[in-house]
């Protein structure tokens, strides 16, 4: 795992835009297409404003979610608003943004409709250019929460138990796993401490099991304070 002490919030969002912007260009250039997963959270919503405003080959990019909340659509729940509000909205053309299903009277199929459009986009095992993720103060990282038996699924894209309220739909550690960049997004001295355990590696948390062979984390000076 690579590491990067910024600043504060903002400087941690706009490097986060630059690099996915820069991974965007080479991959594209490289294979024609970059496949790009993003979670949501405050210093992801700033990201992905300073993303619209870099030089992508937007034409080419597909963007799919890492996980989402089981609520009705325009939900203030729901992270595909944000998605829209703060980057798609902001975008001069359009490009694809493949939403999860959540919406769906069939969840179970809605999980196997996303797995197979994964695998159409970036291939059997899916693996993705990039994946955004955040950390959560008890560990968690995309949907994968301390104590759900979804931690154990192996299939690419699973539900979660009930958490704060909501079931999710999520991609999974295999997902995560084979991804060609993990790009971490960490803010907050609220988060000091979890860090600090990601960072290790600690296992007893969900987000110290994913790979970390090709992990950038992009952390605050406040998040990183009991770093080494």
């Amino acid at each position: 795992m690579k590491i990067e002490v910024l600043a504060d919030a903002d400087a941690v969002a706009r490097r986060a835009a630059a690099v996915i912007a820069a991974d965007a260009r080479s991959v594209v250039a490289l294979r024609g297409r970059f496949v790009v997963a993003v979670s949501g959270g405050s210093t992801p919503w700033a990201m992905m404003r300073a993303l619209a405003a870099e030089n992508l080959p937007w034409a080419d990019v597909h963007l799919l979610q890492v996980d989402e909340r089981i609520a009705p659509a325009g939900s203030p729940e729901r992270n595909l608003g944000h998605i829209d509000k703060n980057l798609v909205a902001r975008v001069p053309i359009p490009f694809d943004v493949q939403a999860m299903p959540v919406e769906s009277a069939d969840l179970d199929g809605a999980v196997t409709a996303y797995a197979a459009t994964l695998r159409r986009l970036s291939g059997t095992p899916p693996v993705l250019d990039l994946v955004h993720l955040g950390l959560g103060a008890d560990g968690h990282t995309a949907s994968l929460v301390p104590g759900d038996p979804v931690l154990d699924v192996r299939a690419d894209v699973a539900l979660s138990g009930p958490y704060q309220g909501c079931r999710r739909m999520t991609l999974t550690y295999p997902v995560l796993d084979h991804a060609r960049r993990v790009l971490w997004l960490v803010t907050g001295a609220d988060k000091a401490a979890v860090l600090a355990r990601l960072v290790a590696g600690d296992a007893a948390i969900p987000a110290g099991r994913v790979c970390r062979e090709r992990a950038l984390l992009l952390a605050d000076v406040a998040a990183a304070a009991q770093l080494n």
